[in-house]
């Protein structure tokens, strides 16, 4: 059974995730980029913290939380297979975008990634809506 905290932030951490490809919509209309780019990879992994919350796992480091993603719901099959290319891309980029001081990011390139993000955001929404719909 879940408990009612774990259910109230995972719904916490799926609100945060569209905050941030909201932001990162935003930030493409005025240019900025690399900024989209940040947003949108945030966008992902509040998303798949959210699916974690439910089960009561966190981690401290995003690459826990990306392995523990891939292991328990990706590679099981439980979460489109797609997804992990998009997670892995996003979270490069987002390396990219906010360490490499010369990196330049093109209004393309953010673009596909506010589209992967919205797309993973819409999965994880209804994949955690299913399983608090299949326990009432």
């Amino acid at each position: 059974m879940l408990e009612n905290s774990n259910v109230e932030l995972a719904k916490h951490r799926l609100t945060n995730a569209k905050e941030n490809y909201l932001a990162a919509e935003e930030l493409i209309k005025n240019g900025y980029y690399k900024v989209a780019n940040n947003r949108a990879y945030y966008s992902i992994f509040h998303a798949m913290r959210a699916v974690l919350a439910l089960v009561g796992i966190d981690f401290k480091k995003h690459s826990g939380v990306i392995s523990y993603f891939n292991q328990h719901y990706i590679k099981p099959g439980k979460i489109d297979k797609k997804f992990f290319k998009i997670i892995s891309e996003a979270s490069f980029i987002r390396n990219e975008s906010d360490y490499n001081d010369f990196y330049i990011a093109s209004k393309e390139e953010a673009q596909k990634q506010l589209e992967d993000a919205i797309e993973f955001f819409e999965v994880i929404e209804n994949f955690t809506n299913k399983i608090l719909d299949d326990i009432k």
